[in-house]
């Protein structure tokens, strides 16, 4: 059945994929991305934001889709999964190679904006 909304189940799943995502990227970040050539403090740090942005996000969509009136919000919670995916896998394609990635560079705040709506909308 198709719905107009996203419904738990899938926010669930949504939220488990980028928590898992977020722990895969900051232990690469701790162990692996240390050893690549030209990595400045400044790209770990900024994979580091990367890592936990997608943690974050993704524990907060485990927890929006247990709320019985935010779990099948409209908006927030695929603004918050969209926003989120974009601002952190644009921040880990300019850290792995910022040349060949620097158009992406202005679409990272528009991720973060996105994201942003989508917890704001669930003040309203």
């Amino acid at each position: 059945m198709l719905t107009t909304y996203p419904n738990p189940a899938f926010l669930w799943r949504v939220g488990a994929l980028l928590t898992t995502a977020g722990v895969i990227a900051g232990a690469f970040g701790a162990h692996g991305l240390k050893r690549r050539p030209g990595i400045t403090p400044d790209n770990i740090h900024a994979w580091e934001t990367a890592a936990h942005y997608t943690i974050y996000n993704g524990l907060s969509l485990l927890l929006i889709s247990l709320h019985p009136r935010f779990s099948t919000h409209r908006f927030a919670g695929p603004a918050i999964a969209t926003g989120g995916f974009i601002f952190s896998s644009t921040i880990v394609a300019l850290v792995l190679n910022r040349e060949r990635f620097k158009a992406l560079g202005p679409i990272t705040p528009m991720g973060g904006a996105l994201m942003i709506a989508g917890y704001l909308s669930l003040a309203f």
